[in-house]
């Protein structure tokens, strides 16, 4: 019984838990409330894995680079490049999420915990960033506090290099391990999914779900805008190359991440892309793409959880402000260096920037069961955005010799 229920694809699992979940909500509504407590299983167990998972999977990601010899100044303009569009992406998230127009769910918002923050000084801002207690920030899951920890603790151990090579494979085995406690608590997105769909169909009717079609037409809309003006002007002042052409030579690896949702999985068919016909050295592709991989994220790390939180904000009817929407865009930012390499990466990244601006965790179910039609242009524009940075980066290396 239980190997064949794995045995379906996990988005169809999911799919088939919010339409349960929508059934049961219109049949017996009051059956339907009482199943909430398993939404807020899955909820506390998504909340459980995000600090430790955060702080091991920077660390490593960090370590990581330490392996790569002669690739200092290489990892340099790749990992920059990959920084810049993810901001970029974040930003475009935000306009994109703002022209988003939700009538907002009375009820919801008396449901929500959630309390209207203090704007804090410049100063104090800056201060936040860095942890007095990192064990207090870990207990509290304090995500930038987390962040920064993080990235000490990473380059301290590169500094020491060998001395410090114990204490790296620990820190590379709890990331193994933290990836597969992730996958575990994923297997239980079905069973909350359907618990918190069949409450908020029950109490609130289908009225709730009305607003999921512009959601995914904002999500769209900001990749393909991302993709095209963001990736087409890199290639073009970058690398002096027409946009029209590097679409057309990439466009076969972009219908392989499309339709397999994984950018790992694209990896052969975006090296050919490159290399064969864009003319990236195999070994600047070798480099870039799986690193591109791991820790570039625009999709699913920028402009996804940007438009979400703000999707999310207004159904519960909570209005963010200017500090919220940079929190936002560093937090989008960095944690997606951490997560990257995790399966259901833009869930966790959602749960991360939900968190740290303050919105309600529960909002995650209203999306879950769209999931895979957004994750297919997610993972397009994440693998585009490789691409296109293994071809300004092979340039700049060319120009360099």
């Amino acid at each position: 019984m239980w190997s064949a229920w794995f045995a379906i694809p996990f988005w169809q699992r999911v799919l088939g838990a919010f339409v349960l979940g929508i059934s049961i909500g219109l049949l017996d509504a009051d059956f339907a409330q009482q199943l909430k407590p398993l939404g807020d299983l899955f909820i506390k167990a998504i909340s459980m894995i995000v600090a430790p998972l955060i702080f091991c999977a920077i660390v490593s990601a960090i370590v990581q680079l330490q392996g790569k010899q002669g690739a200092a100044a290489l990892a340099t303009k790749t990992i920059g490049w990959f920084l810049l569009t993810a901001v970029i992406a974040s930003i475009i998230g935000l306009i994109i999420g703002s022209t988003l127009t939700i009538s907002p769910q009375a009820e919801l918002l008396a449901a929500a915990d959630y309390q209207d923050k203090l704007v804090p000084s410049p100063t104090e801002v800056l201060l936040n960033f860095i942890p007095s207690n990192p064990f207090a920030a870990l207990a509290q899951g304090n995500v930038l506090q987390i962040i920064v920890f993080a990235a000490f603790i990473g380059v301290a151990i590169r500094q020491l290099g060998e001395v410090a090579t114990p204490f790296a494979a620990a820190i590379q085995a709890a990331t193994q391990v933290m990836f597969r406690v992730t996958k575990m608590v994923l297997e239980l997105t079905p069973l909350g999914v359907l618990g918190l769909m069949a409450w908020v169909v029950g109490h609130f009717g289908l009225t709730a779900l009305l607003p999921l079609g512009s959601f995914i037409g904002a999500i769209y809309l900001a990749c393909v805008i991302h993709m095209v003006l963001v990736y087409g002007a890199m290639v073009r002042f970058g690398a002096g190359m027409s946009p029209l052409h590097f679409f057309k030579q990439v466009f076969s690896a972009q219908l392989v991440a499309y339709t397999t949702c994984s950018s790992y999985g694209t990896l052969p068919a975006a090296h050919q892309a490159v290399t064969e016909k864009l003319g990236v050295k195999a070994s600047t592709a070798g480099f870039v793409l799986p690193l591109g991989a791991t820790i570039n994220m625009d999709g699913c790390g920028g402009i996804y959880p940007a438009i979400a939180a703000i999707f999310i904000a207004q159904l519960y009817g909570i209005s963010l402000d200017w500090f919220d929407y940079l929190l936002i865009t560093l937090t989008a930012t960095l944690a997606s260096i951490g997560t990257a390499g995790v399966p259901g990466t833009a869930m966790v990244m959602l749960t991360v920037t939900l968190s740290t601006v303050g919105l309600p965790l529960e909002g995650i179910a209203f999306i879950a069961a769209v999931d895979r039609i957004l994750d297919m242009i997610r993972t397009m524009t994440n693998v585009t955005g490789d691409m296109a940075v293994a071809v300004v980066v092979d340039k700049s290396n060319q120009e360099v010799a």
